[in-house]
């Protein structure tokens, strides 16, 4: 990568950290993908400050060819038009050439939904683990639980529900304050059952710690690790929900943290929960972000219409 690229990506990086809080793993997936960018332009010759629209376009062929997705090619040019449009708006450029370059058509992906019964039985699968075994695999069960209870109550991301605060699970929470993406608060209501589950996992991690080191120690994270963040980390929970996943006789590669936040929508959908306040539950900027559950409604008014009108048996 060029010296002069480089600090054009550091500036862009910058400003998204200082000006909207972007976190750590988006700023280093849009470095990767600018990287990726810069390293292509520089096998041809030419650098970000450069490259004209045919370039961009020529890499975006380029990654086709490599087998990258209609998504994924769609993501790179995204990162490229907001990198351009901040080099022109700082003056870095005088002129935009990623403004006019339309993305592959593709289809948006409907999202993976557990069935009900499905999280009842990962539901009760991790609960049975709280019973047996030491004392540590009893904790580390009752935490798996824990996360699960709450992340179905709540729809976190997985990256909010595992840097969970311990104050989260003080007795009278009724509700708990998310900050979530662009370092924006929200607020997320708690059910029994959630808090049922924070109670049970921390009297058991209580007791595990009195035991091992005769007192317990107050802990920071509602769900702590010894790693560099002092919580567990997503991969950690995704690894163990895909373990859970396999013990109850579902399909692993079919299970993640992702896909019981897509389930909380959707099941709230199907109960009768409208749009807007499902956009504003699960942290959404934009509602049309959200939209991608309008096949849940779609079926819910089907099913209406098919069970109460009074002409529904002729037609």
């Amino acid at each position: 990568m060029k010296p002069s690229d480089d600090r054009a990506i550091d500036l862009y990086l910058d400003m998204l950290a200082a000006e909207r809080g972007a976190a750590a793993n988006t700023l280093e997936a849009y470095r990767r993908d600018l990287s990726d960018f810069s390293a292509d332009l520089a096998g041809y010759g030419g650098t970000i400050a450069k490259a004209g629209a045919e370039n961009i376009r020529e890499y975006l062929g380029r990654l086709a060819e490599r087998g990258f997705s209609a998504a994924s090619v769609a993501r790179r040019l995204s990162a490229i038009r907001q990198l351009y449009r901040f080099l022109y708006a700082e003056a870095h450029r005088k002129d935009d050439p990623a403004a006019a370059i339309e993305g592959p058509k593709r289809g948006r992906a409907l999202p993976k939904v557990l069935s009900v019964s499905h999280v009842d039985q990962l539901l009760s699968t991790a609960r049975k683990g709280m019973n047996d075994g030491a004392m540590m695999q009893r904790v580390r069960a009752a935490r798996l639980n824990c996360l699960l209870e709450v992340l179905y109550a709540t729809g976190l991301r997985v990256s909010e529900l595992v840097a969970l605060p311990a104050s989260a699970a003080l007795r009278d929470q009724r509700m708990l304050i998310v900050r979530g993406k662009g370092n924006k608060e929200r607020l997320v209501p708690l059910n029994d059952s959630a808090k049922a589950a924070m109670r049970d996992y921390l009297a058991l991690r209580e007791e595990a710690t009195r035991d091992k080191k005769g007192s317990a120690k107050a802990a920071k994270w509602l769900f702590p690790s010894f790693g560099a963040s002092g919580h567990i980390t997503r991969q950690h929970f995704a690894r163990d929900l895909k373990a859970l996943a396999a013990a109850t006789g579902l399909r692993a590669k079919h299970i993640s943290p992702h896909v019981l936040r897509h389930a909380f929508a959707s099941h709230l959908l199907q109960n009768g929960a409208d749009l807007r306040s499902v956009q504003t539950l699960l942290g959404h900027a934009d509602i049309s972000t959200t939209q991608i559950y309008t096949h849940v409604l779609e079926e819910r008014l089907k099913s209406l219409v098919r069970d109460l009108h009074p002409l529904a048996e002729n037609t």
